[in-house]
């Protein structure tokens, strides 16, 4: 039996959609003020001005293309999203510390933590519009079959090992964070 069926990761799991409005109201002042937080995310900079749809994109990363001409106000609102995002990642740190300390295989935490970003996207994304979701889901369509992204089988068959399923788990896009003037920075756990 997977550790993620104990009554304590249960309950993480339902508490993720609070985690995600927490972290949300948390950060949401700062958006676009160049603050920075302790840890999880910073802003690094003020958001940089929509670009026009015509304007070649420097990047092969269609979220990073479609992020440069959004309209400031949806610009803005990406950030936050993003940010909610992050704090549903530091979620993860905190669960792979407590299941390695209860005596999880890398095995089981690289599976508890993969199922764990994919409940974090899906969260973000109730918070999209439609077509946002699918240019996202295209993309994960497009490179692992899956609308979610990559599987932690698929990970495992990629890296060869469980840890670096779990460092993957946990990795964030730089190239859309950069689009989006955030650096993540994980806090300690």
């Amino acid at each position: 039996m997977r550790l993620s069926s104990s009554p304590s990761f249960t309950l993480r799991r339902a508490l993720l959609p609070v985690v995600a409005a927490v972290a949300l109201l948390g950060t949401a002042g700062s958006v676009g003020a160049g603050a920075v937080e302790a840890c999880g995310s910073v802003i690094t900079a003020p958001l940089a001005r929509p670009v026009a749809a015509d304007d070649p994109c420097p990047s092969s990363d269609p979220v990073v293309c479609r992020i440069r001409v959004l309209p400031m106000d949806q610009k803005v609102e990406a950030q936050r999203t993003r940010m909610q995002y992050h704090g549903l990642l530091e979620d993860m740190h905190r669960t792979e510390a407590a299941m390695r300390e209860a005596g999880a295989t890398d095995e089981e935490i690289a599976r508890e933590l993969v199922d764990m970003r994919n409940q974090a996207k899906e969260i973000t994304r109730a918070g999209m519009t439609p077509e946002e979701v699918r240019i996202l889901e295209q993309r994960n369509i497009a490179k692992y079959g899956n609308p979610l992204g990559p599987t932690a089988d698929q990970l495992y068959v990629k890296y060869g090992s469980w840890q670096q399923v779990i460092d993957a788990s946990m990795r964030t896009s730089y190239a859309v964070d950069r689009e989006l003037s955030l650096e993540y920075r994980p806090c300690p756990v």
